[in-house]
Parts: C-alpha cells; structure tokens; sequence
C-alpha cells in the first residue's frame, strides 16, 4: 500500500535515524499521537508546539552544535510565520537545516486561506542556498529525504497532506527532469506536484503529441540544470504548479530560458473563498485539464482568441469562465524584464 508523503517521509526519518545519531526530528504540533521517530528514538524526537518561528531557531542551534535537524509544520506557517528566521538560519547562517511541511498548495482544503499555501516556492526560492523538493509519491519522498540527510545543506521540502500518490514515474533527482512522456513535440507539459502530475498525465491522454517532464527539485541550483534538458525537448513549455505565478517554477524557467516560450498554469490570484476538498479547490482556482490543454493550444491559429498577449502588449479582457493565460520568456521585450505568466479557467476536470 502507497504512503502518503507526510507519512512517507516519517517512517523514512526514522529508519534513517537508526544509522544516524545526528539526526533528530521536531515537530511544531503536526506529527499525530503516535510519531514512528517518537517510538524508535524518543531521545531525538520532540514536540516544540505551535511556535513555528521559535522552533527554527531551535533548528538551527541544533545544526550548529553538529546535528542534523528535521523539523516538520505547515508549509504556511513554515515558510510565513516564521519567514524571518527561515531567512536568516536557513539562508544567512546557511545553517543544514531540513524545514519538512505538508499541507502546500491547497491540499489543505476544508482548512481554508489560513492553511493554504500558495507562496511558499516565492519565499524560499529568494533565499540563495536552500535546497527545494517538491516530492511526488512515496519513492521520490524518500528519495528526497534521504537526499537531505547526507547532504550538510539546508533544505525545504512541500508536500501535500493525506492523500497518497502512486507516481506513474522513476523519483528525479536534482538538476533531472523525469520524463513522463517523452520528448518530440513542440510543447512539454512541466509538471510540479503530485496534483499537477495528474493534471498533466490526463491532459497527454487525451493529446498523445504532448510531452510530460515532471520536476522534484525546484531551487534555481537544480532548474538550472534542469533547464538545458527541457530546452532540447521543446519550443514551448507549459508548467503546471499549485503555486502563485509571482515566484513561481515557471517564472524562474522564464529567466534561465529567455530564448522558450514558457507557459504557466497556476493558482491564479484569487482567494478560494468556499470550502471544499483539495480537487474542489484546485477547480475554483482554474487549474484543470482544460486550462492546461488550453495552455498547450497557444498560438495554434484556431485558438489565439484564448487570449496570447505579447510582452508589453496590451493584454485581452476575458469575460468570466475563460481561460486566460500570458506568456513569458519569448526573448521579446526588454532583457531581463521577464514576468511571471498566468493561465486562469473555472470548472472541473
């Protein structure tokens, strides 16, 4: 039976720690009444609470008297309330620090804004330094994790929160783009998650002429090595992600590929304001297999009114429940100025 990523990453930590005595694991009030590490080394496990901001800084005192310290709460509070000691432990200190938090994106749901988090990459992404994993699947989690321990570099790690994810794909590692489907056509769907993994596989059955590249690490170390790979692949890059356009995958693969055409379909910038499970969400937000297939369509003649606009242009007005998407990285337009694209549609898939 497939675990999911929270749960995956924990049974990993804990076999890990068996070999490792400088692994230790903290908890901000997220690990459940019964944590595995807290059962095999209850010496090197603790509960620190809701005080996010304190924990880190914890963290980061640990890893300087030689430990390896994994600390695990919600990607929101991670990556927001505790923001200035992320930058300043895991970023200035450069401290080895491996910031592990589920609930990203909207996966969330029922929890609401409050939980969601759909800026965590941004935050992270500008601090030099740290590594970033988006994990899909029990493997590639692991992998990750195992990653994080052996290496005396600070990390964060997104993942979703209970749903288990049977990835159709071998775990990629840093710098590699996984290949769901091989290259050939002029479009590459890139995918960031386990949610846009499915969006993505869905969207190559029903048009087996696109290609589907699925990336784990996401720091701008790691996509800038991914990015010479996804180059040889594609004019067009369509990235999907459960994430902002402002600091997105995409918007970075837009600097580092000036030359592509880089797509993006992503939460957009509306607020879910109803409740509703994590494929409920995600519609509202427009990412489905039709805004990606639409994505993908751009420029085709038949389906310019979806609305291209170049850089610089004027872009088109869309009346309510149309996709709408931009374009970055084209090489037009001043260098350097690239902004981040954004392709928006209502329904479900």
């Amino acid at each position: 039976m497939t675990l999911p990523g929270r749960e995956a990453y924990k049974d990993e930590l804990t076999a890990l720690a068996a070999g490792d005595p400088r692994i230790v694991c903290l908890e901000a009030d997220l690990g459940g009444p019964s944590h595995p590490f807290a059962e095999r080394h209850p010496d090197r496990f603790c509960n620190l609470g809701i005080a996010e901001a304190a924990a880190v800084d914890i963290a980061v005192g640990l890893a300087s008297a030689g430990l390896r310290p994994f600390l695990s709460t919600f990607a929101a509070f991670g990556t927001w309330r505790a923001a200035e000691s992320v930058k300043l432990g895991l970023g200035y200190q450069g401290a080895p620090v491996v910031l592990v938090c589920p609930y990203g994106g909207v996966s969330g749901g029922w929890f609401g804004p409050t939980h969601h988090s759909l800026e965590d990459l941004a935050v992270v992404q500008s601090l030099p330094g740290v590594r970033i994993a988006v994990p899909c699947g029990e493997a590639e989690t692991r992998a990750v994790i195992r990653a994080a321990a052996g290496e005396d570099r600070p990390c964060y790690v997104r993942l979703a929160r209970n749903e288990p994810y049977e990835a159709p794909f071998e775990p990629a590692g840093r710098g590699e783009a996984g290949w769901v489907r091989g290259t050939g056509g002029p479009t590459c769907l890139v995918s960031v998650g386990e949610k846009p993994a499915q969006l993505c596989v869905a969207a190559t059955e029903r048009r087996p002429d696109l290609s589907h590249a699925h990336l784990c690490w996401v720091d701008f170390e790691s996509l800038a090595q991914a990015a010479a790979e996804l180059a040889e692949s594609a004019r067009r890059l369509v990235v999907v992600e459960e994430h902002r356009a402002a600091g997105s995958v995409a918007s970075t693969l837009a600097l580092l590929l000036p030359g592509h055409e880089v797509l993006s379909v992503n939460a957009g910038t509306s607020w879910p304001s109803e409740g509703g499970g994590h494929d409920d969400t995600l519609a509202s937000l427009g990412l489905t297999v039709p805004a990606v297939l639409a994505a993908a369509d751009l420029g085709v003649p038949e389906t310019v009114t979806i609305g291209l606009a170049a850089r610089g242009a004027p872009r088109p007005a869309t009346a309510s429940g149309t996709p709408h998407a931009t374009t970055a990285g084209t090489g037009t337009g001043t260098p350097g100025a690239t902004h981040a694209p954004t392709t928006h549609s209502q329904g479900a898939t």
